[in-house]
């Protein structure tokens, strides 16, 4: 019989040095294109219906629904991007920060859940020597693993430069 190691959760220290590592010397148009078609292609490999989206300064660079997506999945793209843009930190991190304080993001942060959700899925866009200049996001699977795909892309992307 075959025994599956559970998934461990990451700590904010983990999520903390991916946010550090994972950084570019530029984000192009281009390069929102080939990020997007990286995840949607690691996405069609799982068969994971999952909508992804990617913003820069505002201006939606990328989107693609695939099967099995909703337009739920559009409205929680928004809400996670929102916290990536107020925070400068990964949806997944706002939150696990929270939950180290023993709180949870919905009870203390005094933001609308209707516009905000520090859920896995969210991750900054984040260039040398200027910042967070936008997010890419994923909805569509269980929030951690919403937030390793976007993780493992960076990677593999991030990688090759």
């Amino acid at each position: 019989m075959t025994t599956q190691k559970p998934e461990l959760t990451p700590t904010v220290e983990d999520l903390e040095a991916q946010e550090r590592r994972l950084v570019f010397r530029q984000f192009t148009h281009d390069d929102a294109w080939a990020l997007g078609s990286l995840l949607v292609e690691l996405a069609r490999e799982r068969q994971a219906p999952v909508a992804i989206d990617i913003r820069r300064a505002g201006q939606q660079l990328f989107h693609a629904a695939l099967p099995g997506s909703t337009p739920d999945n559009d409205a929680w793209i928004a809400r996670k991007r929102r916290v990536v843009e107020r925070y400068g930190s990964a949806s997944y991190l706002v939150g696990a920060r929270f939950r180290a304080k023993g709180t949870t993001f919905e009870e203390s942060s005094r933001l609308d859940p209707d516009t905000y959700a520090a859920h896995g899925g969210s991750f900054p866009i984040t260039v040398e020597g200027v910042g967070v200049i936008g997010a890419v996001t994923v909805s569509g699977l269980p929030q951690l693993q919403d937030h390793r795909l976007v993780v493992e892309a960076l990677e593999h992307f991030l990688s090759r430069a």
